[in-house]
């Protein structure tokens, strides 16, 4: 009986542990969208719930600001196509989209890869798809 006990216990604290993991919050999120020529209000907007979708894998984060900027995305777009990811992929211009973002870091420094106790300002997130009515997946994030 001890041992059932125990390991009932055993049990319990390891599921208060996994539900205490802190995933990245959005709920608070200034959102900002600036007039586009190339994308529909509702094509930004499920870009920016797919990011607060991804957002959510940045534990101990919270997103704090999120933005479409034509203009910036248009530069790292021509990036993304001759340098990054959009020059092996096939994806086509009109199919990606950047936003940028500031978020907070808690003293855990999320995943161990950010700066614990910190801002990052700026951080973009490109978003692709398979065509015009397809749905945007992030395909890669970062400075």
């Amino acid at each position: 009986m001890k041992k059932i006990i125990f390991f009932l216990c055993l049990i319990s604290v390891v599921f208060s542990l996994v539900a205490c993991k802190q995933v990245g919050k959005t709920n608070n999120v200034v959102i900002s969208i600036e007039k586009s020529d190339k994308f529909s209000e509702e094509e930004i907007n499920d870009a920016i719930n797919c990011v607060k979708k991804k957002f959510k894998d940045f534990e101990g984060c919270n997103l704090t600001k999120l933005w479409y900027d034509e203009e910036k995305s248009k530069k790292f777009i021509e990036g993304y196509l001759k340098n990054g990811k959009g020059s092996v992929n096939g994806v086509k211009a009109e199919n990606v989209t950047v936003l940028l973002s500031n978020f907070d870091v808690d003293s855990s420094g999320g995943d161990g890869s950010l700066n614990p106790n910190s801002t990052y300002s700026n951080w973009n997130w490109i978003l692709i798809r398979d065509n015009k009515t397809g749905n945007w997946k992030v395909d890669d994030w970062g400075y």
